[in-house]
């Protein structure tokens, strides 16, 4: 599995195998996804409602959307799917044995408030977003819930992880080592 950086926030890159199209195979919209052409793997990522369903690019980010973000606005999760990852990305690589990726499957799915996605254009043309469980606020980043999924999965990971910064270094700390928990 993978983590990759954008300029706020990391998402999951997740091999498009068995156990990823069990777990998201309850989701018509995404199983549907899953099986587009040149599909290789799925991208998952958790933001605030606001700012992650109306931003392109930074220009496109409103005052409201901004303040949303920062004070507390609904989540939503966003999946799409992408071929082959190109090597040029900033990317971090995640180890987790079966029963590590089984546990962190079961986290990101109890994330999901809603199987249904959301009626709203996406940054590609196949991406889609769902109604999340919590909330998002300057406290609780697309970057927290990325440490929360990946200690749900039994890896060690900083506790409070709002930045994209927080991410890597808590990456390089436990998991560039290979040190895990038991």
């Amino acid at each position: 599995m993978l983590l990759i950086a954008g300029p706020i926030h990391y998402d999951f890159i997740l091999p498009l195998d068995d156990a990823t199209r069990t777990a998201f195979a309850d989701l018509p919209d995404a199983a549907l996804l899953m099986d587009l052409d040149g599909a290789q793997n799925l991208l998952v990522g958790w933001g605030a409602h606001d700012f992650y369903t109306t931003v392109g690019a930074y220009g496109d980010v409103t005052a409201q959307a901004a303040w949303r973000g920062l004070t507390g606005d609904s989540s939503v999760i966003r999946l799409d799917v992408v071929g082959a990852v190109p090597p040029e990305l900033e990317l971090r690589s995640l180890a987790m044995t079966d029963a590590q990726y089984a546990r962190f499957l079961t986290a990101l799915r109890a994330t999901f408030g809603d199987e249904r996605p959301l009626a709203t254009p996406g940054f590609t043309d196949t991406d889609l977003f769902y109604p999340a469980k919590g909330r998002f606020n300057g406290f609780r980043t697309c970057n927290v819930w990325v440490g929360e999924m990946i200690r749900a999965a039994g890896l060690r990971f900083g506790l409070w992880t709002p930045l994209p910064l927080s991410v890597s270094l808590s990456h390089w700390l436990y998991q560039s080592t290979g040190r895990t928990a038991n």
